[in-house]
């Protein structure tokens, strides 16, 4: 998550731009300088086979249309199974919607690989954040986040982590499932971050983007871990990225420093499962999805905020699932910009693109917004209030797999 705090240094953990059929696909990752989210290089060898979705003999293959567009881009499967997706030369960092294509590469997140995955550490000066020229509460006390008592599928069944590649190495995000209103109890989209998915403007689409909902279901430590298996780490599966979709701001507009695009810092990830899930959906194996609330009460009438997120920067160590309660305020980046709420919590990078959660306009818990920005010495965290831009964006990825 990106950092924004006045007299202090900032930091983003995850980056995320809106769609890129054939790069997004691509290519994956890499997270913002000052998001809370979190990222770290880790190993980026892959050599496992690519497919992408489930044939009629339940073996995994790459879709004709996918193979298509990847020809169209001069992309050779064989050779980018083998490590190709790996060159990040500025010619292959596709950036319009129609450029995200993230074929499966299976095995590629193993427990090794998903463990390694961190935050880049960049600082970024006050200096790098315009003063603020619409309305901003004062700076929230600190809020000490709580642990997620295991097992998170009890009790945080729509939570889970994005796994990306960038030019940085292997990075990590954390993410909701979210419900589809053309597939209703059927829903295979998550709501993440834009840094999470997308570079920004000075950049293109993550690869191998994928998401692991309720990782580390009970709560192992970093050291129970090093021995666990993929399904103890993943019990609910490995599910890739088939389409992801940001902000046309966010990829104009983002940056890893300062709060550059910070308010229309989200996006939306349709999954489809690494191996299979016996004919189900994202919603229907892990029970639960979330509705997201457009419609949010202006931030002084909100009561309360719940963010949840894997915190991966000190003292965190990303393997363990965290919460902060507190009642938002108000952070302006710009006067031509919509405010952002933001709440008092001790979560650190890694963080970055999990849920907010509140009493949506119907009464009921609903996301309101996502972890975007923070400092880089923590205290508070900045999320995006969801306006007709964002719910443009979440009805068109919902509307592109309607029946399917």
């Amino acid at each position: 998550m990106r950092s924004i705090r006045p007299s202090s240094t900032t930091r983003r953990g995850g980056r995320a731009r809106r769609t890129s059929p054939v790069l997004a696909a691509v290519a994956l990752a890499s997270a913002l300088a000052l998001t809370a989210t979190a990222c770290e290089s880790g190993d980026a060898d892959a050599s496992a086979g690519a497919s992408a979705t489930a044939a009629d003999d339940g073996k995994l293959k790459i879709p004709d249309d996918i193979k298509d567009r990847l020809k169209e881009h001069g992309i050779d499967l064989d050779k980018w199974r083998d490590g190709a997706w790996k060159d990040w030369s500025k010619d292959d960092w596709l950036r319009e919607a129609q450029d995200y294509v993230n074929p499966i590469i299976e095995d590629l997140w193993d427990p090794d690989r998903m463990r390694d995955a961190e935050e880049p550490d960049q600082g970024v000066d006050e200096s790098d954040i315009s003063g603020d020229q619409g309305v901003t509460d004062p700076t929230p006390e600190p809020v000490q986040a709580e642990a997620v008592a295991p097992s998170y599928h009890a009790n945080a069944p729509t939570a889970g982590k994005v796994f990306f590649d960038s030019p940085e190495g292997t990075m990590v995000c954390s993410a909701t499932v979210v419900q589809d209103p053309a597939n209703p109890g059927k829903s295979n989209m998550v709501w993440t971050a834009g840094h999470c998915v997308h570079a920004g403007k000075k950049g293109g689409w993550y690869r191998n983007i994928a998401f692991v909902p309720s990782y580390n279901d009970v709560g192992r430590s970093a050291k129970e871990l090093e021995t666990a298996t993929k399904e103890e780490v993943a019990p609910y599966g490995v599910w890739w990225g088939d389409w992801a979709q940001t902000s046309d701001q966010w990829i104009e507009q983002g940056g890893s420093t300062g709060g550059d695009g910070a308010s229309y810092d989200y996006a939306v990830i349709h999954v489809t499962p690494e191996k299979g899930s016996d004919g189900k959906s994202l919603e229907e194996t892990v029970g639960s999805a979330l509705p997201v609330d457009f419609d949010a009460p202006a931030v002084p009438e909100v009561e309360e905020i719940t963010a949840i997120g894997y915190p991966a920067a000190p003292p965190y160590d990303g393997q363990t699932l965290y919460r902060c309660q507190d009642k938002p305020g108000r952070l302006s980046l710009g006067a031509s910009d919509p405010t952002m709420y933001r709440i008092g919590c001790s979560m650190t990078a890694g963080s970055s693109g999990g849920g907010w959660v509140a009493t949506g306009s119907d009464g009921k818990p609903a996301l309101v917004s996502n972890t975007s920005i923070g400092p880089v010495t923590s205290g508070w965290l900045a999320g995006p209030r969801l306006d007709d831009e964002a719910k443009g964006l979440y009805d068109a990825v919902s509307e592109k797999f309607a029946g399917q």
